[in-house]
């Protein structure tokens, strides 16, 4: 199997969907660990496995059902990725963007991407919504970008900008609406390890030095690409868990944990989307 994805690719998935639903996204949706309930509120949905879908990678992982959903959300047309492939399960980073790449073919304006994260702002707790407002791409930056080979130049430019990665407008909206429905949004940078690990106490060290509130295995990749498309992004971490600060007592992440806190979060990061989806 070829390390890359082709645009016919792509359009052979997007074909794909056509053919099974009429509703044309203008928005798109990343459902992370724990937090796939809220594709069950689209309404006249349809429900495609992703092994349905050509080139679709599988998700393996606990907490991600693994299937594409269209339909209406606060009556905007939407396309629910509901769970992701992390680059850990050993799929390529062009194959693990792949339906980023296939809701932009199905021509999405706006791209929500969640996930599940760990906490490591002293300030944060387990159960807290974290409006991303910058990432650190240190999966790009040793050299696994999702762009690496071939540009397709009818989908972006070979050098694309990421100094505005997440869209203000998008996340002005967010803040508005968690000030509207009285939930404490929290805001900072977003950092993407490669997993399948947690992390080190030196991990967590050199991560807080470098400026990362929040640290997870996914989102940064989606998020590059959707940047190199032209997508507008709006991102949100649940915190799930938090690291130990330095000198205190070690404590244990387990996936667990992570897929139940989601039942704290779902309801917050619902809210705020239905509302964003609202002012849209």
């Amino acid at each position: 199997m070829s390390e890359y994805v082709s645009l016919e690719q792509f359009r052979q998935a997007a074909a794909a969907i056509r053919a099974r639903s009429d509703v044309h996204p203008r928005i798109g949706l990343v459902l992370g660990s724990g937090l796939s309930a809220l594709a069950q509120s689209v309404t006249d949905a349809t429900a495609i496995p992703y092994g349905d879908i050509p080139h679709f990678p599988r998700a393996t992982v606990s907490g991600h059902t693994g299937q594409l959903v269209l339909g209406e959300l606060e009556g905007q047309p939407v396309a629910v990725l509901q769970g992701r492939v992390h680059y850990y399960e050993g799929e390529t980073m062009a194959r693990v963007t792949l339906p980023i790449r296939v809701l932009q073919v199905l021509e999405i304006e706006v791209l929500i991407v969640t996930n599940a994260a760990g906490g490591l702002n002293a300030g944060f707790d387990v159960g807290d919504v974290m409006l991303i407002s910058d990432h650190i791409n240190l999966i790009g930056m040793t050299g696994q970008s999702p762009l690496r080979g071939p540009n397709i130049d009818a989908l972006g430019p070979r050098f694309p900008d990421m100094s505005q990665a997440y869209d203000p407008q998008l996340m002005a909206l967010a803040r508005q609406v968690a000030a509207e429905e009285g939930i404490p949004l929290r805001e900072g940078v977003y950092i993407c390890l490669a997993g399948p690990t947690f992390e080190t106490p030196a991990d967590l060290r050199f991560l807080r030095l470098i400026g990362a509130d929040a640290v997870g295995m996914s989102t940064v990749p989606e998020v590059t690409v959707a940047q190199h498309g032209g997508t507008r992004v709006l991102g949100l971490s649940g915190i799930t868990n938090l690291a130990p600060l330095p000198g205190g007592p070690p404590t244990e992440a387990t996936h667990e944990e992570v897929l139940a806190a989601g039942s704290i979060i779902a309801p917050r990061m619902e809210r705020i989307i239905r509302g964003v989806l609202r002012a849209l």
